[in-house]
């Protein structure tokens, strides 16, 4: 059997710390993101993953080939980002544009690999 004292100590104890996590929670606005990696796209079987990639302006995304062949992620109008040739196993980046807004991409080695960077 548990001591008088104890208990009359620990209730209290346990509904303090009920009481700050509720506060906390119900300051809490929801908006807090998950803490978050790079943003990245692998090439993989001749298609783009994701295809329609979601980023910040000014970001940096990474490139990854899983395939033997080389790719670029080039875009398809201006010149507003292009990785270059990106040999199979390797690895390169970019940095999305500074304005917002959907950005159809191509692999020029295989015009059949497309995507959008979509910059939020």
């Amino acid at each position: 059997m548990s001591h008088p004292c104890l208990r009359r100590r620990t209730v209290p104890l346990a509904l303090g710390a009920t009481a700050v996590l509720l506060f906390a929670t119900a300051c809490s606005d929801g908006d807090e993101e998950p803490a978050s990696t790079a943003p990245s796209v692998t090439m993989e079987n001749f298609a783009f993953s994701p295809a329609n990639p979601e980023v910040r302006p000014g970001e940096k995304i990474t490139v990854v080939n899983e395939d033997s062949s080389a790719h670029t992620v080039t875009a398809a109008k201006g010149d507003a980002f292009d990785t270059g040739n990106i040999a199979g196993g390797d690895s390169g980046s970019f940095t999305a544009p500074s304005q917002a807004g959907r950005y159809a991409f191509v692999c020029t080695l295989h015009p059949n690999m497309t995507g959008t960077l979509i910059v939020r």
